[in-house]
């Protein structure tokens, strides 16, 4: 598999349980999430709260192995015929989804924090 889309996917992926994560958690610490859900939607959110740590810390681990694949080191040819790709837009990639990861979480443990 292509490095780009193993980046991208694992980029992807955090980005996904973190927004999982930040709606589980205002479905029940803010009122409008009623009217933004629906009734149905926030007790289905709201059944869901106990995996929050769990979406969280996956939402890391992805986070961790998309880091891996964008620094880790470039495959050596010894012949010197493997293209020398610059990973420069895949670690931009990688850190605006981080940055957005880290919203997401505090927006998800800020409702906790007061309750």
């Amino acid at each position: 598999m292509d490095e780009r889309k193993r980046v991208i996917g694992a980029a992807g992926g955090a980005l996904g349980l973190g927004t999982f994560a930040a709606a589980v958690a205002t479905c029940c610490g803010v009122p409008w999430a009623v009217a933004l859900f629906g009734v149905t939607g926030a007790v289905v959110l709201a059944r869901l709260t106990f995996l929050l740590p769990y979406t969280l810390a996956g939402a890391i681990l992805l986070l961790g192995v998309a880091f891996w694949f964008a620094y880790r080191e470039a495959p050596v040819c010894a012949d010197g015929s493997c293209e020398t790709d610059t990973r420069r837009p895949l670690r931009w990639i990688v850190w605006i989804a981080a940055l957005l990861v880290a919203g997401l979480t505090i927006l998800a443990l800020v409702p906790r924090v007061g309750a």
